[in-house]
């Protein structure tokens, strides 16, 4: 049998991702160690791992965002690397160089790739060095309202204006005319200090019917870099995910070479070392595609490439970060089918807010080509301080009729009490004409009558 890459691993993450993380090591023959807030003592990540500490109260900067006490539980239980997962530190460069002058390894690219990737204004100078189109925008970014004012005006309106750091849509204002743009200049870069403790912003030029397209890319230690196809991640709302799907519907060949091309030559160019996915803008309208940003991490929406590549990018992600060449090369991926996600949330259908609360009764949809990634179960009680995500169903068939198909099925199966979802706006999506002719753009769920 083959050597484990690493002995013991800690997770420093919670939910469904800690459940996938936590099985992709133990198939490896590694050993896991689970961190919690107290919120999270009966979470299944903390019942399926062999060892668990708790790091703090349930806030999350006291818990799964507190680097001192996450390292201090690693080297108290003898862990050679860390997995942040996605979300909380998984993108901190700082929480990555603290890992390394632990000697503790940390899952994931290098500090170099994550600095030169984890400023979003310093990362589109990047892309147009290598070639990469960029959409028009700020040459760099700031707080000064009366530069990004003429900038605004050089670029032409509309506008969006976005953070240099964090994502998930925080501090994304649209400008239509320049009457509006100090005022939301300046809302975005408070909130943005408030999440990110970074108030810088940059513009970009808005294209309002646009679709999001990403390309996962592995690279190794050794110059080997690959791309795993492409994902359409265009059904948002507030810039959140809600609906993803590879590969890309009405996506010409040329386009579809063009951007996996793009993908590839960038992460080379930066001798990128891990998982990572680069993110576009697509505007079906020109088929001219441009860059938005490098997610340096694991992402949420990896289940449905692995689906149709037939590939576990968990593992290969572990591997990679113990230092092992990539496990194959690019005529080995060979992806089959389509597959479909549907992220449901606990929330409430009519206002959205978040629905903490304890579940009662849940069964989870079956049968061929489904995929069930959740970390909740019968009486378990979803905590009101955490992402509101309690699940995610993947659907897979030969195409993308049968898997769309298969997921309305999934979804009519999937029984969870005692909280309400968005079961109810996935189906309706997933029905509407427009959608099932793959006319997917981002304002799809603000603009289509559902």
């Amino acid at each position: 049998m083959k050597k484990p890459p690493f002995k013991k691993v800690l997770v420093a993450n919670r939910g469904e991702v800690a459940l996938r993380i936590i099985r992709a090591c133990h198939q490896l023959g590694i050993k896991t160690v689970a961190v919690h807030s107290t919120a999270d003592a009966d979470a299944l990540h903390v019942k399926l791992a062999k060892e668990s500490v708790c790091i703090g109260p349930a806030v999350s900067a006291e818990s799964y965002l507190n680097i001192n006490a996450i390292i201090s539980a690693a080297t108290a239980t003898g862990c050679e690397a860390i997995h942040p997962g996605y979300g909380f530190l998984s993108e901190n460069a700082r929480f990555a160089e603290i890992c390394n002058k632990c000697n503790i390894v940390f899952i994931g690219p290098t500090v170099r790739n994550m600095m030169q990737m984890g400023d979003k204004a310093t990362a589109r100078k990047m892309a147009q060095k290598y070639d990469v189109p960029i959409t028009p925008g700020s040459e760099s970014a700031g707080t000064d309202e009366k530069k990004a004012l003429e900038d605004a005006e050089r670029i032409g309106f509309p506008v969006l204006i976005k953070a240099t750091a964090g994502g998930g849509g925080r501090g994304m204002k649209i400008v239509n005319s320049p009457d509006e743009f100090v005022r939301l200049f300046n809302q975005a870069k408070h909130e943005v200090e408030v999440a990110f403790k970074d108030p810088n912003v940059y513009l970009e030029k808005y294209i309002p019917v646009a679709r999001h397209v990403e390309v996962q890319i592995a690279g190794d230690a050794y110059g080997n870099v690959i791309h795993l196809g492409e994902r359409d991640c265009s059904i948002q709302r507030r810039y959140q995910k809600l609906i993803e799907e590879t590969p890309g519907p009405c996506l010409s060949d040329q386009v579809r070479s063009k951007l996996h091309e793009c993908a590839v030559r960038l992460c080379r160019a930066l001798k990128y070392n891990s998982l990572g996915t680069i993110e576009f803008l697509y505007d079906p309208q020109t088929e001219q595609f441009y860059f938005m940003e490098i997610n340096t991490r694991l992402q949420v929406e990896h289940p449905i490439t692995e689906v149709v590549s037939r590939l576990d990018l968990v593992k290969e992600q572990i591997q990679l970060a113990a230092g092992e060449e990539l496990s194959y090369s690019q005529d080995m991926v060979k992806p089959i089918g389509h597959a479909i996600e549907a992220r449901i949330n606990a929330e409430d259908p009519r206002t959205l807010a978040p629905c903490p609360g304890r579940v009662v009764g849940f069964h989870p949809p079956g049968g061929p080509g489904v995929r069930v990634d959740s970390a909740i179960y019968d009486g378990y009680v979803v905590p009101p301080y955490y992402d509101s995500l309690v699940a995610k169903i993947v659907c897979s068939g030969k195409t993308r009729e049968e898997a769309i198909n298969r997921l309305l099925v999934a979804l009519d199966e999937f029984i969870i009490g005692g909280i309400k979802t968005n079961v109810d706006l996935h189906r309706a999506v997933l029905s509407h004409p427009d959608f099932q002719a793959g006319k997917v753009f981002t304002k799809f769920i603000e603009q289509i009558k559902l």
